[in-house]
């Protein structure tokens, strides 16, 4: 199921890309949206442990998502 989160810091295209390179592989097909405020992220979650991972991962990238 496609997910989007919010995440405030965002903020350029070098930004989204270094998500989608890092992420990708274990997620699949992202988006990152430049034109929201705050930005947001679309991804692939299929359970919680995913969504979790995907929490952690973005944090290690430092980005932090709102929930």
């Amino acid at each position: 199921m496609k997910k989007t989160y919010k995440s405030p810091n965002i903020s350029c295209v070098s930004c989204a890309n270094l998500i989608k390179a890092s992420l990708e592989d274990e997620f699949n097909d992202i988006t990152v949206n430049l034109d929201s405020t705050p930005k947001e992220v679309t991804v692939e979650i299929e359970n919680e442990e995913q969504e979790k991972r995907f929490f952690e991962e973005m944090e290690e990238l430092g980005f932090k998502i709102e929930v």
